[in-house]
């Protein structure tokens, strides 16, 4: 839901803070790049690694790749290959691909590996007494902005806002949205029983909802407020409700579970707040960035100014439930408000239960490899946006599961 409104009005939008004068784009004044070619032998494990499941997912992106002129030669050849084992998809790597090591704005290697997953919520389609959170589809009056066609260093952020009077202003934050000061009615798609289940979805970007009579529904992310995301987990340790090493997505459900009344000022710590949309019940897994359905275990999200969206990632980490190594090609097809920065990733591990417990505690040290089609252009540095006296402007990623 693109709306053209004037430049002028674009200028002035509370809802970034922007003033009326364009950002100034700085060049990055680190020497490091955030990708420098590598070889495959610095690659840990990959001489033994299986690329069965990682030739699925990136199978599955090339669905929407290979149309692009980097990828056209890359797809076409993969699709030529009939049941291959793993020594013909090692060779096809090799041989159609350039590894390049992740590297901080510092120089250093290592960053920060979480994980996500597809939880199951009880919800109605109607609100009762027990079903009482309502999932938003997007709102009528959200304002969105792509900031692209104005300056091309944007290209992939945009802007959220509404109009007050003859203002654009900031869209409603999370707590304003809790509060009903939202014009949301009539926008629900479903009603849960859970706000902390809620908020853990808004999280995730996706979803499915039970209904009473035993049927699935599907949700994915749509769109979000604009506001940046703040972790609560980070809060609660603050504060003291939480020890560091407790504050995972279980240790927070247990503090809810103890904290009831202290739970909605916890939540409105963060006023990032994300909109739904009902999926196909075809669907076999959600949609990431990508456009493509995530394979389990196989797609990850990243920032997509860094490391381009569909890209094979060699990923070197350990498991969060037993820290043993956990080496693996990975395809970036999904992206996340809360994964910024070059060597980040978040993991998705898949539906139910047991995926949500690993990505609950996965919080890991590791690195990356990202793989370019031999003879891409590497992406363009990212410039830093300063502005002029004025607080930054809230932008987000185009498409974000926070």
């Amino acid at each position: 839901m693109l709306r053209k409104i004037p430049l002028l009005v674009l200028l002035l939008i509370a809802g970034c803070s922007a003033p009326p004068t364009p950002p100034i784009l700085v060049p990055p004044t680190t020497p490091v790049p955030p990708l420098a070619a590598s070889q495959w032998e610095k690659l840990p494990g990959w001489p033994d690694a299986d690329l069965q499941q990682s030739w699925k997912a990136f199978r599955e992106g090339c669905r929407a790749l290979k149309n692009k002129p980097a990828w056209q030669n890359v797809c076409a050849r993969g699709e030529q290959l009939a049941e291959p084992d793993n020594a013909a998809l090692r060779s096809f790597f090799e041989q159609d691909f350039t590894p390049y090591q992740v590297s901080n704005p510092d120089g250093t290697t290592q960053g920060l590996v979480t994980g996500y997953y597809e939880p199951r919520l009880s919800g109605s389609r109607v609100t009762t007494s027990r079903f009482k959170y309502p999932l938003y589809a997007v709102p009528d009056d959200m304002l969105t902005i792509d900031m692209g066609e104005l300056y091309p260093q944007l290209k992939g952020l945009r802007l959220r806002g509404r109009i007050e009077g003859k203002r654009v202003v900031p869209y409603y934050d999370r707590a304003a949205i809790d509060e009903g000061k939202a014009p949301l009615q009539g926008r629900e798609l479903f009603w849960v029983d859970d706000a902390v289940e809620l908020f853990f979805l808004q999280v995730q970007g996706s979803g499915r909802i039970e209904l009473p009579d035993g049927t699935l529904a599907k949700v994915g992310y749509a769109d979000q407020n604009g506001h940046p995301y703040n972790s609560i987990g980070r809060k609660l340790v603050e504060t003291g409700e939480l020890k560091l090493e407790e504050a995972s997505m279980q240790g927070i459900k247990r503090w809810a579970e103890q904290n009831p009344q202290k739970l909605p000022a916890l939540l409105a710590q963060n006023p990032s707040y994300v909109f739904f949309r009902e999926l196909p019940n075809g669907l076999s897994a959600p949609l990431g960035a990508l456009g493509v359905p995530l394979t389990e275990a196989y797609s990850i999200a990243v920032d997509p100014r860094i490391v381009p969206l569909g890209t094979p990632v060699f990923l070197a980490t350990t498991r969060p439930d037993n820290g043993e190594p956990l080496q693996r090609l990975m395809l970036a097809q999904d992206t996340g408000g809360a994964i910024k920065g070059a060597v980040r990733a978040d993991f998705f591990w898949g539906y139910g239960d047991e995926a949500g417990a690993m990505a609950g505690k996965m919080k890991q040290k590791g690195e990356m490899w990202v793989l370019l089609p031999k003879g891409m252009e590497l992406p363009a540095p990212v410039p830093s946006v300063t502005q002029p006296a004025a607080a930054p402007p809230v932008c987000v990623p185009a498409k974000s599961a926070q």
